[in-house]
């Protein structure tokens, strides 16, 4: 396990080139950043998958920002129950909202365990949705129990905050003229229809420190990217995970910024991406602050 020294903040942060990393929960963390700090963000939060929901409203439950306070309780990473989790939901969807420049754009995974939620949260927040988007998984696992079909996508929203005006960064031509050798639904110089057919395997390399159990091919990032990044622009991951969006926003050489609550996992992409940047010639130090 990595050590991260702790001298001037109150939590280990990763700090080497364009990228800057804190194992601090993301509501925390970017409480003081200036609004409209940044061009794009992805976000790949908690499913929900890992918990029974419970969704009765006790008395004096209210949300912070929407007339009151709420207390999140102290769960596992991947679980959350019913009217908290809508709750955080709508708080790291508004600090999003906040933080991301009306030119700039957000991606956001779920499962139908949560996409309901992401969904209405959108539309509370007034979050206009450009796409829904359908990740087919074509070698996604077999459901074991033989009680329900096998689960073969997942959703991603992709929403912007500009509202009517709709000045959100979309590389047209770039992504209608691409092409993608594994999925069979995308062909050069037609337009990329909203099902995506792009397997779930990683290379060896996406592996090589560990995984992370809903951790994404980088294909699929690439994509997110190939479609909304803005070159040299600044880039915010509120859910870092593994850190596979930090590798593909430095192709991109994006200034990356990211947030994670557990330290395997914040262990595990510091690895990953202090590999990236020397097998890729950066010639910064890593600081630790």
């Amino acid at each position: 396990m990595l050590i991260w020294e702790m001298t001037m903040s109150d939590h280990p942060t990763f700090i080497r080139d364009k990228v800057n990393l804190h194992l601090q929960d993301v509501l925390a963390g970017v409480r003081d950043l200036p609004d409209n700090s940044f061009d794009l963000a992805i976000a790949d939060p908690p499913y929900g998958a890992s918990t029974q929901a419970t969704w009765k409203l006790e008395n004096g439950h209210a949300l912070e920002g929407f007339g009151g306070a709420w207390k999140l309780a102290s769960h596992d990473w991947d679980m959350f129950n019913g009217l908290d989790g809508f709750a955080f939901t709508l708080s790291w969807l508004n600090e999003l909202k906040r933080l991301v420049k009306p030119t700039g754009s957000i991606w956001i995974h779920s499962t139908y365990h949560n996409s309901g939620l992401v969904n209405v949260a959108c539309q509370i927040l007034g979050l206009e949705i450009i796409n829904e988007v359908v990740w087919y998984k074509r070698n996604a696992f077999p459901n074991l129990s033989g009680r329900r079909l096998t689960a073969s996508h997942e959703t991603i929203l992709w929403v912007h905050t500009g509202k009517d005006k709709r000045e959100y960064h979309f590389n047209y031509d770039k992504v209608k003229s691409a092409a993608f050798k594994e999925d069979n639904l995308k062909e050069p110089g037609k337009q990329l229809r909203t099902v995506w057919d792009i397997p779930n395997n990683k290379k060896p390399d996406e592996l090589e420190f560990g995984k992370h159990p809903t951790q994404k091919p980088l294909r699929l990032i690439e994509r997110m990217l190939l479609i909304s990044a803005l070159r040299g622009g600044q880039l915010l991951i509120p859910f870092l995970g593994s850190g596979t969006d930090v590798i593909a926003g430095l192709a991109y050489d994006m200034d990356c910024v990211g947030y994670e609550v557990e330290q395997e996992y914040f262990d595990l992409a510091c690895q990953r991406i202090t590999a990236y940047l020397e097998t890729n010639g950066a010639d910064l130090q890593m600081e630790l602050f």
